[in-house]
């Protein structure tokens, strides 16, 4: 088992706030409260009962309290059960829990447009497309 204080080596308490600039080298775990921006290649968790307000860039980013503001992360976004995003999302995975609350705008693949080695605009050989919308009455 991983161990969470080497994950994430930099920790701002559940009694602490801060306003401004974060940056950072390796992982971050927020338990309070946070105003501003996040630029960092490093992992990011807002643990729940933590407050995030503002956008940020990461690499993985572990949601289970509260964030608004637009997210970019260029690994994955994992949004747990208890988990509330408010603000649009760019991410090349995303895995969502049931319970968790979302709303915005979001756009998963890589950064560059394909995802597999296949354009995004091009379906997947094999994969399903996006259906045709229902007509009602229509047979």
């Amino acid at each position: 088992m991983a161990d969470p204080n080497n994950d994430y080596p930099t920790v701002i308490g559940p009694d602490a706030s801060f306003k401004g600039e974060l940056k950072f080298q390796k992982g971050m775990r927020l338990l309070g409260k946070f105003e501003g921006e996040i630029d960092s290649k490093g992992d990011l968790l807002i643990a729940e009962g933590a407050n995030l307000a503002g956008d940020v860039k990461a690499g993985t980013v572990k949601i289970d309290g509260v964030m608004t503001g637009n997210l970019e992360a260029t690994g994955k976004v994992k949004l747990s059960a208890s988990a509330h995003l408010e603000g649009d999302m760019r991410t090349a995975r995303l895995e969502v829990a049931d319970g968790a609350m979302f709303s915005g705008h979001v756009v998963v693949g890589a950064k560059d447009g394909k995802t597999n080695g296949q354009a995004a605009s091009q379906p997947a050989k094999g994969k399903a497309t996006t259906p045709e919308p229902a007509v009602a009455g229509k047979r």
